[in-house]
């Protein structure tokens, strides 16, 4: 086990879609999560965010998780780390999850009606 090693809770892998709002801007970016924990998460974006950048950030978590309907939920964070990964040509972002909101969601859309 590393040394290095700061989580406090497990990390499990799952890919799933991110909507990243950029900081300091109102525009949108998708993002593709690596991995979720109940604390923090794993996503690759291609554009660059700064280490320790206040981020906003909405998920979609899957039927399989929660067992029920799929549920949307905003994310307020702090970028931890950031990491070029030469596999995908992406740039990989850990984030810090500091608090979450469940949305409400339209019956056939995950966005509904702005």
């Amino acid at each position: 086990m590393s040394v290095d090693e700061k989580r406090v809770l497990p990390r499990f892998p799952l890919e799933m879609p991110l909507w990243l709002r950029l900081p300091g801007s109102d525009a949108t970016v998708h993002a593709k999560t690596r991995d979720v924990s109940a604390s923090g998460v794993f996503f690759y974006v291609s554009c660059e965010i700064r280490k320790d950048a206040d981020i906003e950030f909405t998920m979609t978590l899957p039927p399989e998780l929660t067992r029920t309907a799929a549920i949307q939920v905003s994310c307020k964070g702090k970028v931890v780390r950031v990491q070029n990964d030469e596999t995908t040509g992406k740039i990989g972002i850990a984030a810090a999850i500091h608090s979450y909101d469940f949305l409400a969601q339209a019956a056939n859309s995950g966005f509904g009606d702005a």
